[in-house]
């Protein structure tokens, strides 16, 4: 799947969680010098060179003197909702584009994407919405806002018990394993991966933008 491949090559979030832990997440710091937080609401991020676009006026001409509107995705914010068996992520975002021929009054209208990533590769969903940007006569620039929101299962992104307990078993001094990072075991680490979700927003782009992108 050509979106699919994208994301996986352009992405660039790591899906480690930061910050204060809220009640109902699980902390793990075993003296060991590792601490993790997991929740089982998503880490929201928009990928590498997904969160601008470029259009031309002509097809095959990517100069400057044929460029037709440049337009950026930021000011991205969210918030979850993880009290129910459905975990419900809201974010949204600002865009500021640019035109180059200021004369009339236009509207502009662009795709982007919303997918949900489980451990990192695997595409849970995916959407594709619009946002309109209005110029007037003579205005260069525009803003506009977004919106997009998912559904996480808060049975898969949460750790199963046995593996709760492997994490945060107590360990004496002395014992073999005290000096063992929990999170190392190869079964902790599937199992925490299995649980990461990451919400991913960025413009819908062709392959020619993402290589411009990824080039300029």
């Amino acid at each position: 799947m050509m979106f699919r491949t994208r994301v996986l090559t352009a992405i660039a979030l790591a899906a480690g969680l930061a910050g204060c832990a809220r009640e109902g997440e699980l902390v793990v710091d075993q003296g060991v010098g590792i601490t993790a937080v997991l929740s089982s609401c998503p880490a929201v991020g928009i990928p590498n060179y997904t969160g601008d676009v470029t259009t031309f006026r002509g097809a095959g001409d990517q100069s400057f003197a044929n460029l037709d509107i440049t337009a950026s995705m930021t000011n991205l914010r969210s918030t979850c909702n993880d009290s129910t068996d459905k975990v419900y992520t809201e974010a949204t975002f600002d865009v500021h584009a640019r035109r180059a021929d200021v004369r009339g009054s236009r509207s502009v209208t662009l795709p982007y994407f919303v997918t949900v990533l489980q451990g990192g590769s695997a595409v849970v969903t995916k959407r594709v919405g619009e946002v309109t940007l209005n110029f007037a006569d003579g205005q260069e620039r525009a803003t506009a806002s977004g919106k997009a929101g998912s559904f996480v299962d808060r049975a898969a992104a949460s750790l199963p018990e046995d593996i709760r307990e492997q994490i945060t078993r107590r360990r004496r001094a002395g014992d073999p394993e005290a000096a063992l990072d929990p999170l190392a075991a190869p079964e902790v680490r599937a199992a925490i991966a299995r649980t990461r979700f990451e919400m991913l927003i960025g413009f819908q782009l062709t392959e020619e933008q993402l290589a411009y992108n990824a080039t300029r």
